[in-house]
């Protein structure tokens, strides 16, 4: 037989099974011409089957009304459109029920497979399996709707069948014509493009872990929004779940209300759903952003006109949410912020008018007098003309997170992160797979070692709707020599058994400080409400200023390295507290625990000044002191009838005589900058110690600089 015969006879082999496979997948109606047995069960599924056309095509009548207001709109995301769809899904999701009854009884009737497979596409209610339908309704009727091949192409997009995927697109595209063909064209594009991405990522997996949190925290309610304190040691998220209330919105559903868990011991504990007044009766209530040290919180108050508000920690109970002031809240919506690590910028989300197109993400400052400035879009760097979310900004001062559905992903939504180097935002990165999937990976959120993150997804372990997941970032590991099945993310539709080499990817290290603690009375041992104020001692500008929390004194506060930091913690009829925190650009993360006891004003109390400093050998100050001379300057005015006495001390390296000359130098420095300042001069003694009254033994390089000092004592 010649090679051409050979493929002849193939061809032939091939038409003929295929007819013989359509012959054999007929559709069935539901009547008793295919179910001439069983009449009362065909009755119960085709009731079924009635309700869920009801409820159906209200769903269907609005995404048609998507449809139209796409029309104009190049990049097929309108603003109008998304929220329709929005609405749509309260309908297709109310079918899915019946659908489900009635298709367990008849699984060959195309409508209900391709309607079955629109409800579970628009609604991620068993998404990663409606290619099933789809397939199964195109098998029985390839003209079942004007769109199968689109809607086949993206239901095995979202199985990860990305060949298929691209195949059935390709096959879409070529029949596009007529309204509306360019916007479309530009859509299945995306969509082609988003297949190949996945497929290099998927190749080319992050070694990570991800975990859904499993009963305690998700339940078959979606939540989502997961907002952390900069140390993981509280979550605030959003849930749709039934609760005390009972109340139930007219579509059925529950409206949005914040619950809170506490980490200890690595385990997250129960959550709780939080009191009044952040969460109200009748009203969407969900937690946005939580400040590094969990004093301060945005919500999200209302429905898509809603606004973002915020509310702050008094004592054991919050405030109750103010509303940003415009420029921030519009008439438009806002529905994503996240706060900087000084708290003194917002990033937050908007889908304004004159964004680079769909949400942007945006940032106002907030001043010395708490106004907040001017609005800014963040720019093409970071904002495409498609849909940027649920914007992270990470304690270290310079990374931001965010989801995008226009930068290159998986599909969906992928996270995202961008640095702010030389005055400007870098390139995002996709934080690959498996972190990011075919799904919305959204509301991503990190804590500041960068061991753990937090975001909520919808993927096949999901207990419900969309669930909170724990990302553990892993080291390098040896390389994978032999086959592996290891299955980093639970559900995974193949193992991998090919001869592959993950990604060796070890948790990047967090450039900043984190300094945590308490302050107290050093008598009482009482705890304290205080300010802790940070200041940058080269340009001796004040960053930021923070308050312990009021019931007990703690504080939390994020160091970003690259800085010489000033810390100084005042309260009221209390001497200040001050440490010195020199951070280089290369310092990694660590963390910092101090316990404050604060000296009341009077005779008797020294405090060491921690922020004044010296050339080598040399008495003269140097700039850096600055706002440490002026926090003394300020304490001696507002206490006019003190008097002190500036002592120098030193370690033991050199003569007695050396040492005691330079200490009495030094302090007599800090003296004449106070008289310079208009302090009478009867008012202040300089005294030298020399290394008389060490603090610390001086057989160490850090206790001879523990003993390097100067101290304000009140005579």
């Amino acid at each position: 037989m010649t090679k051409k015969i050979q493929i002849y006879v193939c061809c032939i082999c091939t038409m003929l099974f295929a007819a013989q496979v359509s012959a054999q997948i007929q559709n069935k109606e539901f009547n008793k011409k295919f179910f001439p047995t069983q009449k009362e069960e065909l009755k119960v599924a085709s009731t079924n089957f009635d309700k869920g056309n009801k409820e159906y095509k209200k769903g269907e009548a609005l995404l048609v009304k998507a449809e139209e207001a796409n029309k104009n709109t190049k990049y097929y995301n309108s603003k109008e459109a998304r929220n329709i769809e929005s609405e749509a899904s309260v309908y297709l999701m109310a079918a899915i029920p019946y659908y489900e009854k009635a298709n367990a009884f008849n699984p060959d009737n195309a409508q209900l497979n391709f309607r079955l497979g629109v409800c579970r596409m628009h609604t991620k209610i068993g998404h990663h399996e409606a290619y099933k339908h789809f397939e199964k309704a195109y098998a029985i009727d390839p003209n079942i709707h004007p769109d199968i091949l689109y809607y086949l192409g993206e239901s095995n997009q979202k199985a990860m069948n990305f060949e298929t995927a691209i195949n059935y697109f390709t096959k879409y595209k070529a029949t596009l014509s007529g309204q509306n063909v360019t916007a479309k064209r530009i859509q299945v594009d995306k969509r082609i493009q988003e297949c190949q991405t996945a497929k290099e990522l998927v190749q080319n997996e992050v070694r990570v872990f991800i975990d859904n949190m499993g009963g305690d925290i998700n339940t078959q309610y979606s939540e989502y929004q997961p907002a952390i304190t900069a140390d993981e040691s509280i979550m605030m998220f959003t849930t749709r779940r039934p609760d005390a209330d009972g109340i139930q919105m007219e579509n059925g559903g529950y409206y949005e209300k914040i619950y809170k868990s506490v980490r200890k011991n690595n385990k997250w504990s129960k959550p709780e759903r939080m009191p009044s007044p952040l969460n109200q009766r009748e009203n969407h209530d969900a937690i946005i952003a939580i400040s590094n040290d969990g004093q301060k919180i945005i919500t999200y108050v209302g429905s898509n006109g809603g606004d973002l508000c915020e509310s702050k920690l008094k004592g054991e109970k919050w405030t109750r949410p103010d509303r940003f002031p415009k420029p921030i809240n519009t008439p438009d919506w806002e529905c994503s912020a996240s706060y900087s690590y000084d708290g003194k910028t917002l990033y937050f989300v908007s889908d304004r008018l004159g964004g680079k197109g769909g949400l942007d993400i945006y940032m106002a400052t907030q001043d010395n007098k708490g106004k907040w400035g001017a609005v800014v879009n963040l720019g093409d760097v970071i904002n495409t003309p498609y849909d940027e979310t649920s914007v992270f900004a990470h304690p270290d001062g310079k990374t931001l997170y965010f989801s995008s559905k226009g930068h290159s992903g998986m599909g969906g939504y992928d996270v995202f992160k961008s640095t702010y180097e030389n005055g400007a935002w870098t390139k995002p990165i996709n934080l690959g797979y498996p972190i990011n999937s075919v799904d919305d990976d959204v509301f991503f959120v990190i804590a500041a070692n960068n061991k753990r993150a937090y975001f909520s997804t919808a993927r096949p372990d999901a207990l419900g709707g969309q669930d909170l997941y724990m990302i553990s970032f892993l080291g390098p590991e040896k390389l994978f020599v032999n086959g592996t099945e290891d299955d980093l993310l639970a559900g995974r539709n193949q193992p991998i058994t090919e001869k592959v080499v993950p990604k060796v990817v070890e948790a990047e290290q967090s450039k900043l400080t984190l300094l945590k603690g308490l302050v107290y009375d050093e008598k009482t041992k009482d705890p304290l409400l205080a300010d802790i104020e940070l200041t940058d001692n080269e340009t001796g500008t004040v960053l930021a200023t923070f308050k312990t929390k009021e019931i007990d004194g703690t504080f939390l506060v994020s160091l970003p390295s690259g800085r010489n930091y000033g810390v100084s913690v005042k309260a009221e009829g209390y001497l200040f507290h001050s440490e010195n925190f020199d951070l280089a650009d290369t310092a990694d993360y660590k963390e910092v625990e101090l316990e404050i006891g604060l000296k009341k004003l009077e005779t008797g109390s020294r405090i060491v000044l921690r922020n004044i400093f010296f050339d080598f050998n040399k008495s003269t100050l140097r700039s850096e002191s600055k706002a440490e001379l002026e926090n003394l300057y300020n304490v001696l005015v507002d206490n006019p009838k003190i008097k002190v006495e500036i002592s120098g001390h030193t370690d033991n390296v050199g003569t007695a005589a050396y040492n005691k000359k330079l200490s009495q130098d030094r302090a007599k420095s800090v003296v004449d900058y106070l008289i310079n300042k208009g302090i009478p001069a009867t008012r202040l003694t300089s005294m030298g110690y020399g290394s008389e009254q060490p603090i610390a033994p001086n057989d160490t390089d850090e206790g001879r600089q523990l003993n390097r000092r100067t101290e304000f004592k009140i005579l």
